[in-house]
């Protein structure tokens, strides 16, 4: 008898892992979920590393940050391979959610899934935000001290909120207290998170291309694809290796490597670039309150998708046409956020973010429709 058939634990790895019946047409743009995966783990791995060395303390965070840059063996490829890992893992996850888009994963009877992933990404958000504000670097703590400061845009609680997330009336050490204890404990919940997802997703089973449903043409997950996503794996270690080692610098800020100064302002305040999508809707819009609320909505707008839109649109011409315009408009956006604010950029800012919701609230529900009536009206005919 096998090991597997004989502890419960290998039986439950062995049925999700290896033996899960898959479609045999997935082709490489299915690797993300692996990928986001391995990324995970190592982002654990090299904070809990990290953190061994750490100094949560306003007067010796930098401190900490550079004794383990200058003087800790290997501590400089512990620190860029956590910073870097965090690009590559925002990378793997974004085109896992642009491809569940594009060929509609999120559809009934597979909504869970949907919006379990929905909500690792914005605990994703949650962590990659506190985690940057640790090395307490200039653009880290003017970073901190702007995007805290949007809670008074809550109504009533608004301001209690912000002064509960400082632990006092400004950014300081109560707050970098704060935010390394969340930082060291969401990733646990991310792994929670995960599997959840995947439980989710192995109630109905994968999606594929075609979007269609066949008994008859599932294979075994470890014994094919796993050696797929090795391929997918050993692709994502070499652009990983090549960052951290050749370019760690290329993907972050010049002023985080200044200490925090408060009463020094950086010319030109900006997130990491993972996050400029979103800083780009937030600065276009004038107000602090509807910038918060459009922040929101889009986030709503991706959790009620599955229950808005008709499926990818694979074979759907409109459909299919809108979605790259959607992404094309979420580049822009993206160069729009990490460039200054001049009256071009924010109108164009302005057209890009109206756009963003139109193709969200509009687009999805409305076109989807329109194909099907389209369709059904040429079968009668």
């Amino acid at each position: 008898m096998r090991m597997h058939n004989k502890i419960q634990l290998l039986s439950v790895l062995n049925t999700h892992l290896v033996a899960y019946p898959t479609p045999m047409n997935l082709n490489y743009s299915w690797n993300g979920g692996s990928l986001a995966g391995m990324m995970l783990a190592s982002q654990m791995l090299t904070g809990i590393l990290l953190a061994m060395h750490y100094v949560g303390h306003v007067d010796y965070a930098f401190a900490s940050v550079q004794h383990l840059m200058t003087d800790v063996p290997s501590g400089m490829i512990l620190r860029y391979a956590h910073a870097n890992g965090a690009s590559l893992f925002f990378i793997v996850v974004y085109l896992h959610v642009l491809r569940g888009m594009y060929y509609g994963s999120g559809a009934q009877p597979r909504e869970i899934v949907w919006i379990s992933g929905v909500v690792i990404l914005l605990v994703m958000i949650i962590t990659a935000f506190i985690g940057y504000v640790l090395p307490w670097g200039q653009m880290s703590f003017w970073g901190a001290t702007v995007i805290t400061s949007l809670a008074t845009a809550i109504p009533v609680v608004g301001k209690h909120i912000m002064y509960w997330l400082w632990g006092g009336f400004s950014v300081d050490n109560p707050t970098l207290n704060r935010f390394y204890s969340f930082h060291y404990t969401l990733p646990f919940i991310l792994a929670g998170l995960s599997v959840f997802h995947i439980a989710a997703l192995h109630q109905y089973g994968s999606t594929n291309p075609v979007g269609v449903n066949s008994q008859s043409s599932l294979i075994s997950f470890g014994s094919y694809f796993g050696a797929k996503d090795l391929v997918g794996a050993l692709f994502l270690a070499l652009v990983f290796s090549i960052l951290v080692f050749f370019y760690p610098d290329l993907l972050g800020h010049p002023d985080n490597l200044i200490p925090a100064n408060p009463y020094s302002t950086p010319q030109h305040i900006v997130p990491e670039w993972y996050f400029l999508w979103v800083y780009a809707i937030l600065r276009s819009i004038p107000n602090k309150a509807m910038g918060v609320l459009a922040i929101g909505l889009v986030f709503a707008s991706l959790f009620a998708m599955p229950f808005i839109g008709l499926g990818g649109g694979k074979f759907r011409i409109i459909t299919e046409w809108l979605y790259w315009t959607f992404l094309a408009d979420v580049l822009l956006l993206t160069w729009l956020g990490g460039n200054e604010i001049t009256p071009i950029t924010s109108f164009v800012g302005q057209c890009c973010t109206a756009y963003l919701f139109f193709y969200l609230l509009v687009c999805q529900p409305l076109v989807g429709y329109l194909e099907t009536q389209f369709a059904h009206g040429t079968q009668t005919n």
